[in-house]
C-alpha cells in the first residue's frame, strides 16, 4: 500500500478537478508551490491540524508511482517525509475518491484505506 498516498481537499474544488481532469491545488498548495498530499499514517492528524471541524470534504486515494519525478518526499511536520507534488495531479492518478464527513464528536469519519 506505500505507493498510495492521499489527499484532503474541500468538495468544491475537487468536483472542478474531476470535471477539468486535472487537480492544479487548493489555496495552500498554490500559496506552498507544491500539492500536499499525505501518507496512510500521517492521513488522520493531517485532517486533525489542518481541516478541524471542516464538513464537504473528500479524500483521494492516488498512485504516487503513476506521479514520477514531480512527487518529492520532503520532511515537515515533526521530521516526518510527506509527499509533495511539484506539478498539477492528473486525475488519472486517482485511485478513489470518498466524502470525508465530520462524525458526531466533531472528528472527521475515515474510510477504510485500503481499497
Amino acid at each position: 500500500m506505500s505507493n498510495i498516498i492521499f489527499k484532503i481537499s474541500p468538495a468544491e474544488p475537487w468536483r472542478a478537478a474531476e470535471e477539468a481532469g486535472i487537480f492544479t491545488g487548493a489555496p495552500i498548495d498554490l500559496a506552498d508551490g507544491f500539492i500536499h498530499f499525505s501518507t496512510a499514517g500521517q492521513v488522520r492528524q493531517t485532517a486533525a491540524l489542518h481541516f478541524a471541524g471542516q464538513a464537504d470534504l473528500v479524500l483521494a486515494a492516488i498512485n504516487a508511482t503513476s506521479l514520477g519525478d514531480a512527487l518529492r518526499f520532503e520532511a515537515s511536520r515533526g521530521g516526518d517525509l510527506f509527499p509533495h507534488l511539484y506539478s498539477e495531479l492528473p486525475m488519472s492518478a486517482v485511485r478513489w475518491t470518498k466524502p470525508l464527513p465530520l462524525g458526531p464528536d466533531g472528528t472527521h469519519v475515515f474510510p477504510d484505506l485500503g481499497e
